[in-house]
């Protein structure tokens, strides 16, 4: 026996095939789960950013009340659904629908500028609830709910929309 018959052949490349689309099945698994963790991680990214720019309305307001006290701090942020980037100083009004994509330009920051790259992802921001909680009511609104809503598609599988939810209060003493 000097040599390997047909069948030992055969049987070896089975195996061997079996072990590299295995590993390749596997390469191209970890591929797609790290391109959706990616995703996600810039998903919970834009969601927070959709937080901060409305606290930012909200404290701009705080300092423009130095100059003219009648400036209440809920000052442009009404009750609806809202866009906003990280260089808005107010809130636009969503458009019906579906929304607008974001758009991301050369150094990484997301907008609503089409003169960028268009991504995958479209943010809503909420503001609901606006209630006064003195006792007794003394009709001013001192908190205010905002929830941001992420959407995305990817691949042609739409994900479950990513929702976060905050609480704004006039913490400020007048």
């Amino acid at each position: 026996m000097k040599g390997f018959t047909v069948l030992e052949v055969i049987l070896a490349i089975t195996i061997l095939t079996t072990a590299v689309a295995g590993a390749f099945i596997l390469i191209i698994q970890v591929i797609s789960a790290s391109a959706t963790i990616q995703s996600k991680l810039i998903v919970s990214e834009l969601a927070q950013e959709g937080i901060e720019i409305v606290k930012n309305i909200r404290d701009t307001n705080w300092l423009r009340q130095a100059d003219n006290p009648e400036i209440p701090w809920y000052n442009g942020l009404d009750q609806g659904d809202w866009e906003a980037d990280y260089a808005s100083q107010n809130l636009t009004s969503r458009s019906f629908g579906s929304g607008t994509y974001l758009y991301i330009d050369d150094n990484g920051f997301y907008s609503y500028s089409p003169s960028q790259n268009q991504t995958k992802f479209k943010r809503k921001i909420t503001i609901s609830e606006r209630r006064d909680l003195d006792e007794p009511p003394d009709e001013e609104i001192d908190r205010l709910k905002v929830s941001v809503e992420i959407q995305w598609e990817d691949r042609g599988k739409t994900h479950p929309p990513i929702i976060v939810h905050a609480y704004l209060y006039n913490w400020r003493p007048q």
